[in-house]
């Protein structure tokens, strides 16, 4: 039988079959293969003796958090308490890219701003829905709903900046758990112990434990840089140029191009 992994809870895979959950075991032979099932696999599966046989070929998959075949990430951005953090938010975008997953920046907290503090970051949040990201603010709930749409969906970004609420909010049957933000730390706890997928507005979503630190290392500094999309409006005189040594490139002191994201993707390359 052919079923998919909503909830993986320690040796437990929770495969979902014709609205029925089986609560299965991996077969050793996947150990020995080194294959790890994570939550949005296609699996073949015994339904009678409860094992999982064989995972499917997956679209993609992730490691944090450990998700698989997933078609868009909703990152939930705090503009502030967390405060908005553009190297974060980067470090996600560039990491959809390169997993061809669709990025979607939900933006949170925008009631905690002044009026001086939301008129700058405007024109951060301008800059991205310039370059092709789309954008949205989690009181959008009509939008978000249609969004979902015959998509599988991760929501992902800070901790502390609102993913579990604005589940809650959605659909609140799901009651997932929720704390508040430490002033002492600037951030939140981890409310989500596990990953689940659940079923919401004709679609399905994935929602993950939150986290703050995104390891790229794992990625060429190619893929880094074409990750950057904008880079591509412009036609840089050196061939396969990385745009920060190089006198003449047009990237590396284009004012078109945020200065933010600019020095994160310095940052993300000098740093590996």
């Amino acid at each position: 039988m052919q079923g998919q992994i909503i909830k993986i809870i320690s040796n437990d895979y929770f495969v979902l079959y014709n609205n029925k959950e089986y609560v299965c075991k991996a077969r050793g032979k996947l150990r020995n293969e080194s294959i790890t099932p994570q939550v949005g696999d296609y699996v073949l599966f015994d339904a009678d003796n409860k094992y999982i046989l064989n995972v499917l070929p997956r679209k993609n998959n992730l490691l944090r958090p450990s998700v698989a075949n997933i078609d868009q990430a909703f990152i939930i951005t705090s503009l502030k308490k967390p405060d908005f953090s553009t190297n974060l938010l980067d470090k996600l975008l560039v990491i959809c890219h390169i997993n061809n997953i669709e990025p979607v920046i939900c933006l949170t907290k925008k009631d905690l701003l002044t009026k001086s503090e939301f008129k700058e970051i405007k024109k951060i949040i301008k800059y991205y829905k310039h370059v092709g990201y789309k954008v949205i603010y989690n009181t959008e709930l009509f939008k978000i709903k249609k969004l979902f749409k015959n998509k599988t969906t991760v929501f992902t970004g800070q901790t502390g900046a609102g993913k579990s609420s604005l589940m809650n909010k959605l659909d609140k049957s799901l009651n997932f758990e929720t704390n508040e933000i430490s002033d002492a730390l600037g951030r939140g706890k981890h409310t989500t112990r596990y990953v689940t997928l659940v079923q919401l507005f004709n679609g399905k979503v994935l929602d993950t434990p939150g986290f703050s630190a995104i390891d790229l290392s794992s990625y060429s500094d190619k893929q880094i840089r074409d990750s950057f999309i904008e880079f591509d409006n412009y036609s840089c005189p050196y061939k396969d140029c990385m745009h920060i040594n190089e006198k003449e490139c047009v990237i590396k002191n284009n004012k078109n191009i945020l200065k933010s994201r600019y020095d994160n993707y310095k940052k993300f390359i000098e740093k590996r």
